[in-house]
């Protein structure tokens, strides 16, 4: 029947849309979850975000059409009385609340920041003991990596200035180094999950 057709395909849209976001959904779960470590299991995902979105609305966009295009005389038929009275989970307002949540999973990575706290930085105690590097990282995908990253430094004491950007594949900071070094900011990375490539010195 048209109605088990189009909740497959609803059904379907959505976990493609939910896999499509994978990179970006499991940082903020491993925040809340206290597990940092897994933050970026899931990065490898992000090369095949497109391929993923595109088939979510291919998906979609079929299950409403099956969902709206008019019935043929044969499937008028064929209609039974269960199919008269449609359950809510064969109605078109479970279609459209699936095609809301799944619009949601896939722009995910343009809000997932809002999820993590303010980042307090305890600042540099010491001017003449400051020291800046920049920091090249492997496996950030959106704005929420960023934060995760954000989030795992600041715990460090004496950090002063903090950016991290997911499109450079870097970090940048600034420290006081008698109270943090580099190798702390380095196992601050690494515990997220994301790598640390490379490390330059810009003082």
């Amino acid at each position: 029947m048209n109605t088990k057709k189009t909740n497959s395909l609803a059904v379907t849209s959505l976990l493609t849309a939910i896999s499509a976001s994978l990179c970006c959904i499991t940082p903020v779960l491993a925040l809340l979850a206290g597990s940092t470590g897994i933050a970026a299991t899931f990065s490898w995902v992000e090369p095949f975000r497109p391929w993923l979105i595109g088939f979510t609305i291919f998906v979609l966009a079929f299950a409403w059409y099956q969902k709206l295009r008019p019935r043929t005389s044969e499937e008028i038929e064929c209609t039974c009385e269960e199919d008269e009275q449609p359950s809510f989970w064969q109605s078109k307002k479970f279609l459209g609340l699936i095609t809301v949540f799944a619009t949601l999973m896939i722009v995910f990575p343009y809000y997932a920041d809002g999820f993590y706290p303010e980042t307090n930085l305890s600042g540099v105690e010491n001017v003449n003991q400051q020291t800046s590097y920049e920091i090249s990282i492997k496996g950030m995908t959106c704005t929420g990596c960023e934060e995760h990253v954000k989030v795992e430094i600041g715990k460090l004491e004496g950090i002063s200035t903090l950016e991290v950007s997911y499109e450079q594949a870097n970090a940048v900071v600034t420290f006081d180094k008698s109270l943090t070094d580099i190798n702390q900011v380095k196992a601050a990375i690494n515990n997220t999950g994301y790598k640390v490539e490379s490390t330059n010195k810009s003082e």
